[in-house]
């Protein structure tokens, strides 16, 4: 007699449901619920505070607004006048492009300069650090700016100290050939933050890349140029875009140096000055609203082909 085998098909196993589940989605429910209350206030003043009054420049920037009377729509009106018309407003692009290209590059090599010389391993660092970190935190208000207006002004302490050597200093701020390097040179000084940025870089390169270079023969400022400077590349691209922005908005240095009005001679007619004049001297916001644009298009301009360039010359190379 033949033995026939049967295979027996396992039964499919039935899904159980998990013990709990509709109480849990209440509650994670109830969690999303209490955290958008609690984010509630946030998103209101993330649309009242700046997303509304950006679009509210935008569309005043297409208008004739005084501050006194309704808005009037005019187009590219404010535009093409800002760039076929206003001399004053070339002027303050110049200036400004000026005391940018001047003024971040020394910058930002006296930071470096003076990081490297802390990183040798100075007693009282975190002394030296406060002490040279402290210009950055008043280098915008208007009280560094008053007393940089009595240093550099004709009675000032820079002509008090030519003159012990017989020399007659002309009134710095108030020269139009000298009034802007007096501001670029106020922009020099505050170089606490990107020292404090160009320090800790320099404190993540590891020790051991100079100990086999100088075993391999090469001087210090072969180590520096073929160490330093290409691990460092990352720290210098963060506070080259960081201070083109930072100096592309200054106002209070210009505004308090020059007494309110861009000069001598227009000569520090920045160009956040020539648009608050334009905006809250003039009346004529729409105009202002405008410059505003412009100046968004410029800063984010810069920024990214800055970030295009980047590949070329930032090093993202492992140090560990």
């Amino acid at each position: 007699m033949t033995e026939v085998s049967v295979a027996v098909k396992p039964e499919r196993a039935v899904p159980q449901p998990v013990r709990g589940g509709h109480r849990s989605t209440k509650r994670s429910r109830r969690e999303a619920r209490a955290a958008y209350l609690f984010l509630a206030p946030w998103f209101v003043g993330l649309l009242v505070i700046t997303i509304g009054p950006i679009f509210a420049s935008l569309y005043l920037s297409f208008t004739d607004y005084s501050l006194l009377e309704e808005a009037k729509w005019v187009g590219f009106d404010n535009y093409v006048k800002m760039f076929t018309e206003d001399e004053r407003f070339m002027n303050s692009l110049w200036v400004t492009t000026v005391y940018v290209i001047v003024s971040v590059p020394l910058q930002l090599a006296f930071a470096l300069g003076l990081a490297l010389v802390l990183d040798r391993g100075l007693r009282g660092l975190s002394f030296y650090r406060s002490v040279f970190y402290l210009p950055s935190l008043l280098g915008g208000s208007v009280a560094i700016a008053i007393l940089w207006r009595k240093v550099f002004g004709a009675d000032g302490l820079v002509n008090a100290v030519l003159a012990m050597f017989g020399i007659e200093g002309p009134g710095w701020v108030g020269h139009p050939d000298y009034a802007l390097g007096t501001l670029i040179l106020l922009h020099v000084w505050t170089f606490g933050a990107p020292m404090i940025i160009f320090l800790a870089g320099l404190r993540q390169i590891p020790s051991s890349y100079y100990e086999a270079a100088s075993v391999d023969g090469a001087s210090k400022w072969r180590q520096f140029k073929s160490i330093t400077i290409p691990l460092l590349t990352p720290i210098i691209f963060f506070n080259l875009v960081l201070e083109l922005i930072k100096s592309f908005q200054s106002f209070t240095q210009a505004f308090i140096v020059s007494g309110g009005r861009g000069g001598p001679a227009d000569s520090t007619l920045f160009y956040t000055l020539y648009l608050y004049l334009e905006g809250f001297k003039n009346y004529d916001m729409g105009y202002a609203a405008a410059m505003a644009w412009v100046l968004l298009i410029i800063i984010a301009g810069l920024t990214g082909v800055n970030f295009l360039a980047s590949k070329y010359w930032v090093f993202y190379g492992d140090t560990k």
